[in-house]
């Protein structure tokens, strides 16, 4: 900038350079605003280093669990980073920031909750220090950004490449991560069923991420970590119906995924029928099984020997008249499904679930059989 008082170009930028050294001064306002400018960094910095705090004692092999009570009265023992800091009722939008970060880590590398927050609060910590030298935000962001491509170059330097068939190296890498866990003396048993439950629902050979939803654990009281097994299949925590005798296993099954109800149909909520006579009752009884034993005759004229049935809210999916006729034409009934399993068996199986009768269809199955779990 060429400054009109200065009569060569020299000269004038010695002009700016002196401005440019010169003091700058504020006025009260400007005063308040800058204090209150470093008491939104002092308190946005103190609120990562509580959380932070939090949870530093769970880091490591040697960490302590956390005993957590949620809302509704049940407690919760763990170490895991996430699931703490998900329990914890934080208000302050850096805490809520830290919060998610964990969960970002934990959809990212399914581990190093703890560690990712306890080192943000720990460079934030440092930050702080920086801050009260003097040193500008912004330089302090922009070495933070040098830093972070050093790290980054660094750690893949040391990186070992492992391939999705080095099963002996994928069941060590897990086993290293369930040595901090509360089932740690279990991790012999769990660390191979994990890793061959993610190489049974992925492709090994161009495959770089997992869908963990293709994976389902169903848990059942009683017993032991070392009773926990692997099923190449579905398990259904409900078990096959038995009261009326009908099969509990089934050999070439014919599988059916139904959602509509296997009951007497009911009236709208505004409306009643009203009974005046025991020949009306008995009309009405007669009606109820004939439109239950259409039903069931319309599934085994599809074929269906294994019938799954989801869950109702409003109505009774079945009763003890259709799984009666069920039985008798030798149809396995697994009822009670939830909706939200609906889709992964879906997926798996590759069946489309039905909501009427007249649309029903089959996939073939090697065996559907009950167990002493509930499969």
């Amino acid at each position: 900038f060429f400054n009109p008082r200065c009569d060569t170009p020299e000269r004038s930028a010695e002009f700016w350079r002196r401005e440019m050294r010169a003091p700058v001064r504020f006025d009260g306002e400007s005063q308040r605003g800058l204090k209150k400018e470093k008491d939104v960094r002092i308190s946005n910095i103190m609120a990562a280093k509580g959380v932070a705090d939090a949870i530093r004692t769970s880091l490591g092999p040697r960490g302590m669990d956390k005993m957590i009570q949620k809302s509704d009265g049940e407690v919760l023992i763990t170490n895991d980073g996430a699931t703490i800091l998900t329990q914890m009722n934080v208000a302050h939008p850096t805490a809520k920031m830290l919060v998610e970060l964990s969960k970002s880590q934990d959809i990212e590398a399914g581990d190093g909750t703890t560690s990712v927050c306890v080192i943000a609060g720990s460079l934030l910590d440092a930050c702080h220090q920086l801050l009260v030298k003097g040193l500008h935000p912004t330089s302090i962001a922009e070495a933070f950004v040098l830093a972070a491509n050093t790290c980054d170059s660094i750690l893949q330097s040391c990186a070992q490449p492992i391939t999705l068939s080095e099963r002996d190296r994928l069941v060590d890498a897990v086993r290293t991560c369930l040595s901090s866990k509360v089932i740690s003396q279990n991790s012999e048993t769990l660390a191979p069923l994990a890793v061959d439950a993610v190489l049974s629902v992925i492709d090994t050979t161009f495959a770089t991420t997992v869908d963990l939803e293709a994976i389902k654990i169903v848990k059942q009281v009683g017993g032991t970590v070392d009773d926990t097994e692997l099923v190449d299949g579905i398990v259904f925590a409900q078990g096959a119906k038995k009261a009326a005798g009908g099969p509990t296993r089934v050999e070439n099954a014919k599988v059916g995924l139904i959602q509509f109800c296997l009951s007497a149909p009911k009236t709208d909520m505004e409306n009643n029928v009203v009974v005046s006579d025991y020949a009306a009752m008995d009309r009405l009884l007669r009606e109820e099984r004939k439109h239950v034993l259409g039903l069931c005759k319309k599934i085994k004229k599809c074929g269906i020997t294994v019938l799954l049935i989801q869950k109702s809210i409003l109505r009774d999916a079945y009763n003890d008249l259709s799984l009666h006729f069920l039985a008798k034409m030798g149809i396995m009934v697994v009822a009670d499904i939830e909706r939200n399993d609906i889709s992964h068996i879906s997926e798996t199986l590759d069946l489309l679930p039905v909501a009427h009768v007249n649309y029903c269809v089959q996939i073939a199955c090697d065996e559907v059989t009950r167990s002493g779990v509930g499969r």
